[in-house]
């Protein structure tokens, strides 16, 4: 349902912010797939451990959720007779009237609703066994990660589970430079051209901001999280899971 992702593959006069409008919206399956490492399985992982942790009457929450591929892949891993309702809150229409059209496609089993929300602003959760932000809390300010995390955690049953994919700064300038480095080296095999890898990087500079793994981490544990550990690491890229 995505077309293919050619919006940088122009020479701009003049580079806008990035945004999750509706050209993002057309192409956003196929820029996650050529631009996230090892995306699928990602998806795959965090299907698992959603089905681990989701519990009968509980709201299963997904925080920017974009186009709802997170929505299929816990989906595809629960029990058919669970009883969960999906909750997916996003900053973009467009991106949500695409959700809309997948999960009609596919008669997603289990009641949702979906629902227009900048998470910078004030955030509330309750009676959820699961939440996941995957690649968005890197695109609120930082100002208002704490926040955010805190409503997360405030949200969660006890036992409940948080998880966070984020692109990550390396630990050192060393590791930060060699990481980004073969980063793109995958784009370049995915097919993007220097071009768009310049283009888009210099459109994302002022509105994703990584923290390094050390620092999400510790947040996580500053706002309550008793357990944290990670699932996924590649160069840049990180997966966390926390537990209340």
């Amino acid at each position: 349902m995505s077309d293919p992702d050619k919006l940088f593959s122009e020479a701009r006069v003049r580079n806008e912010d990035f945004t999750f409008g509706k050209d993002t919206a057309a192409v956003f399956d196929d820029m996650l797939d050529r631009s996230v490492p090892f995306y699928a399985e990602i998806q795959r992982m965090l299907g698992e451990l959603a089905a681990d942790f989701a519990v009968d009457g509980t709201s299963v929450y997904d925080l920017g959720c974009s186009t709802a591929n997170t929505f299929l892949a816990v989906g595809a891993m629960l029990r058919p007779e669970i009883d969960v309702r999906f909750v997916g809150v996003d900053s973009s229409e467009d991106m949500l009237r695409k959700a809309e059209q997948k999960l009609t496609a596919v008669r997603f089993p289990w009641p949702y609703t979906l629902t227009q929300q900048d998470l910078n602003d004030s955030l509330h959760l309750e009676n959820g066994s699961v939440a996941l932000m995957v690649l968005t809390l890197q695109f609120v300010r930082p100002l208002n990660r704490e926040a955010v995390v805190s409503s997360v955690y405030r949200g969660l049953n006890h036992n409940g589970c948080f998880l966070l994919v984020e692109k990550v700064l390396g630990e050192h300038s060393t590791f930060n430079r060699l990481f980004v480095n073969h980063y793109y080296e995958l784009k370049r095999r995915k097919g993007y051209s220097d071009l768009e890898i310049a283009q888009k990087r210099e459109a994302l500079e002022n509105v994703l901001i990584p923290y390094r793994l050390e620092e999400n981490k510790r947040l996580l544990r500053h706002v309550g999280f008793q357990h944290v550990d990670v699932f996924f690491k590649w160069y840049n890229f990180c997966g966390i899971i926390a537990i209340k």
